[in-house]
C-alpha cells in the first residue's frame, strides 16, 4: 500500500516539476470556471450552435492579429474584436424576431469562417503556423497570458453576478422581460458578448475546433443533476475544471493533444450522466418504467 501511495504521489507530482505544466493547469482551471458558468446559459437557452459560431467567428481577428504582429496579447485582442462584432451583429439580427436565430447564426458563421479562411490562404506560410488556433496550444501559455485570462474571466464572472436576475429573465421568459421593462436588446447583446469573450479566452486552451464542447458538455452534464441555474453553473464549472486538470495528466502520459483529452473526458462524463444519473438518467427511467408496468399488471 505504501509503495502504491508513493507511486501515485510521484505520478501526480512529476508533471508539476515543470513551470509550463503549472501554468497550463492554472489556465484550464480559469477557462473551466468561466466556460462552466457561461455554458449554463448556452444549454438552458439552446445556444449550442451560437457557441460554435462565436468560436469560429474569432478566426478572422486572430488571423489578422497574427499577420500584423503575432504576439499572444494581440491574438487575444483580435479574437475579442471579431467575436464581439459577431455577437453584436447576431444580437441585432435576431432581437424582436427580425430574423430566425438559426438563420442569423448560420449566416454569420459562414461569413466569418470564410473570411478567416480567405485571410489565412492569402498570407504566406500562415496556415501551418495557425494550426494551434484550431487545436489549442495550452503548454505555450505564459504568465502574462494567465494574468490576462484571469482578468478577462473575472470581468465576465462579475457581469454575470451583477446581471444574474436580468439574464435569468431574458433566458427563460422574454414576455416577462418586456413586462418588467428590461432593456432586452442591450441585455441580449451583452450576454452574447460575454459568450464571445469566453470563447476568446478558451481558444488557446482547447482551440477553436473544441471550445464549443467546453461550453456545452459540462453544463449539459450538470443539468442531469440540478434544475437550478446557479447550481448548474457551479457544477458545470467544477466538471469543466476537473476535466481540464485530469485531461492535462492524460495528455502528459499518453502524448495526445491536451484539447482532445479534455473534451473526451467531458464527453465520457456526459455519457455516464445520460445513462446513470439519478431520476433523469436513461437506466433510471427504464427502471421506473418497469416498476410502473409491474404495478399496473
Amino acid at each position: 500500500m505504501d509503495n502504491l501511495t508513493s507511486v501515485l504521489i510521484q505520478w501526480l507530482l512529476e508533471p508539476l516539476q515543470f513551470a509550463f505544466m503549472q501554468r497550463a493547469i492554472f489556465a484550464v482551471i480559469i477557462v473551466g470556471i468561466v466556460t462552466g458558468v457561461m455554458g449554463a446559459y448556452v444549454v438552458t437557452r439552446g445556444l449550442a450552435f451560437m457557441g460554435d459560431t462565436l468560436a469560429h467567428s474569432i478566426l478572422p481577428g486572430v488571423a489578422i492579429a497574427f499577420i500584423v504582429g503575432g504576439e499572444k496579447t494581440l491574438l487575444l485582442i483580435g479574437g475579442l474584436v471579431a467575436g464581439t462584432l459577431s455577437a453584436v451583429v447576431i444580437g441585432l439580427l435576431t432581437y424582436g424576431r427580425r430574423l430566425g436565430e438559426d438563420t442569423a447564426i448560420g449566416i454569420v458563421f459562414a461569413g466569418m469562417l470564410a473570411l478567416g479562411i480567405g485571410i489565412i490562404s492569402a498570407a504566406d506560410n500562415v496556415g501551418a503556423d495557425l494550426q494551434h488556433i484550431l487545436i489549442g496550444n495550452i503548454l505555450a501559455v505564459t504568465s502574462e497570458d494567465l494574468v490576462l485570462m484571469a482578468g478577462i474571466g473575472l470581468i465576465v464572472l462579475l457581469l454575470v453576478w451583477l446581471f444574474y436576475k436580468e439574464f435569468l429573465v431574458i433566458a427563460f421568459d422574454s414576455l416577462l422581460a418586456e413586462t418588467l421593462h428590461l432593456p432586452g436588446l442591450r441585455l441580449h447583446i451583452l450576454l452574447l458578448v460575454l459568450l464571445a469573450v469566453t470563447t476568446v479566452i478558451g481558444f488557446q486552451v482547447v482551440g477553436v475546433a473544441m471550445i464549443a464542447a467546453t461550453l456545452v458538455t459540462p453544463a449539459a452534464t450538470a443539468r442531469y443533476f440540478t434544475n437550478r441555474l446557479n447550481m448548474m453553473m457551479l457544477l458545470a464549472a467544477i466538471i469543466a475544471s476537473g476535466c481540464g486538470i485530469i485531461g492535462m495528466y492524460v495528455a502528459w502520459y499518453t502524448h495526445i493533444a491536451a484539447s482532445a483529452a479534455i473534451v473526451l473526458l467531458m464527453t465520457s462524463l456526459f455519457v455516464l450522466a445520460f445513462l446513470f444519473a439519478p431520476h433523469k438518467g436513461y437506466v433510471w427511467s427504464l427502471r421506473v418504467r418497469r416498476v410502473s408496468m409491474s404495478a399496473e399488471t
